[in-house]
């Protein structure tokens, strides 16, 4: 055991030397090749400044009020037309472009579709929920497909139903739209 404890400080002892000549040519080597000169700093552009002299108008900076954003329906008698009151579900912010039927639930004699967003949501639909920007609402949902009834606004104050299909993509391939 005493032999033991001697040798291992040999060894510690044995491995410092004074034979620094290869950490002097390196640095040697660094020194060479380096470039004795930094470059000098890009000029800075002229910033131009612009006064906002409207201040009697909205601050592009704030947030814009509900009203001047909101959707305004005009209603023609004996037209058809959405209804304003009615609350969008969370589908209703994606066109139907955005949207890929991914699959099919099922319990009770109610079919449920799986519609992926493309911000990736996974959404459970059935006959009777809304989607997509014109007031889509779900007529159909079969193993392949989602039929939609949209209702799409022809300039004159009136609604057009259209019918649309969502169809159950193959894994692998993107969203398709009928």
């Amino acid at each position: 055991m005493k032999k033991l404890a001697i040798l291992i400080p040999l060894f510690f002892i044995a491995g410092c030397f004074d034979d620094t000549s290869d950490l002097k040519a390196h640095i040697a080597e660094v020194q060479a090749n380096t470039p004795k000169q930094i470059d000098p700093m890009p000029s800075v552009p002229v910033f131009n400044h612009f006064d906002y002299s409207v201040s009697s108008l909205r601050s592009p900076f704030d947030i814009p009020r509900p009203e001047a954003i909101q959707e305004k329906i005009q209603q023609m008698s004996g037209c058809l037309s959405p209804d304003p009151r009615r609350r969008k579900q969370p589908l209703e912010k994606f066109s139907l472009s955005d949207l890929t039927m991914r699959g099919t639930l099922g319990e009770l004699g109610i079919t449920w579709a799986l519609v992926e967003a493309s911000d990736a949501t996974l959404h459970r639909v059935a006959v009777g929920n809304y989607l997509g920007l014109y007031h889509g609402r779900i007529t159909e949902v079969s193993q392949n497909n989602v039929k939609v009834i949209e209702l799409i606004p022809d300039g004159a104050g009136c609604w057009v139903e259209r019918e649309t299909v969502v169809a159950m993509v193959e894994s692998g391939s993107e969203g398709q739209r009928k």
